[in-house]
């Protein structure tokens, strides 16, 4: 019977302990509202889960373009972070006090790919812009997706803007012109390399074009804490993971350089 009451009191005593730390978990995690550039939208669903399970913390995520965020982050969005799909964004709302200061960091630089469903549509040195011989081009607007800006830019820059203008879609976001080709609503696009590319190769059915780097300006990815997330526990270590090895290798593997 001795026995018997000392085998419940140890069982109650590591239960006790038990509960004890399952409220300490509850009490550390927290949970961060994260704005996310739309072409990290792959590349992010991969990393999230990881990160909650490794730190207990919940992430809410809202995908879409930078010129909208930072439309929205003005007007008062809860949001405690931004991956933007641009450095200028994260460094304006740094500058106007609506981001602490010296938070703001490179998470990735993305490609800008000429993508069509059908096969042989798009050659491998993007000729295929100079035939115009396609009814439409979608790409992202260029007022609030800076990869549709570099779109604008390659085209500038192959001297087919002019020519090519009345064939272009925009879509409101990367992932919308994406859609515009993938649905066959364009023949081809300007997407994001991670949209179509994972672990070392292209996974899109079709034909594409890597643009060069040197048609257009860096795509380089910021991300900041706003100033809603200061003290958020959860927003600080999401920043802090973007940064390990561990999330690199997973935005590496979408197509993305540092």
């Amino acid at each position: 019977m001795i026995r018997t009451q000392g085998s419940l009191l140890f069982f109650q005593v590591i239960l006790a302990i038990l509960l004890s730390l399952s409220g300490m978990t509850a009490v550390h995690a927290g949970e961060a509202t994260v704005a996310v550039a739309a072409n990290f939208t792959a590349p992010m669903a991969r990393l999230a889960p990881v990160f909650e399970q490794a730190t207990g913390h919940r992430l809410v995520l809202t995908h879409g373009a930078a010129g909208k965020f930072y439309a929205q982050i003005r007007n008062g969005a809860p949001f405690d972070v931004l991956l933007s799909s641009d450095d200028e964004t994260p460094a304006r709302l740094e500058r106007e006090g609506l981001a602490p200061p010296q938070t703001r960091f490179t998470y990735a630089i993305g490609r800008l790919v000429l993508w069509s469903t059908q096969p042989g549509r798009v050659d491998a040195q993007g000729a295929v812009l100079r035939r115009g011989d396609f009814a439409r081009l979608a790409i992202a607007n260029p007022k609030v997706a800076p990869y549709g800006a570099a779109a604008v830019e390659v085209m500038e820059r192959l001297g087919v803007r002019a020519a090519l203008a009345p064939k272009i879609v925009q879509g409101d976001s990367i992932t919308q012109a994406w859609q515009f080709v993938a649905t066959g609503n364009a023949e081809l696009g300007f997407v994001a390399l991670s949209q179509v590319w994972k672990d070392g190769r292209f996974v899109a059915a079709g034909s594409q074009w890597l643009v060069p780097a040197t048609l257009h300006a860096p795509l380089r990815q910021d991300a900041v804490l706003l100033r809603r997330g200061q003290g958020n526990a959860a927003a600080e270590a999401l920043l802090a993971y973007l940064r390990s090895d561990a999330a690199r290798r997973i935005i590496r593997a979408y197509g993305y350089e540092f």
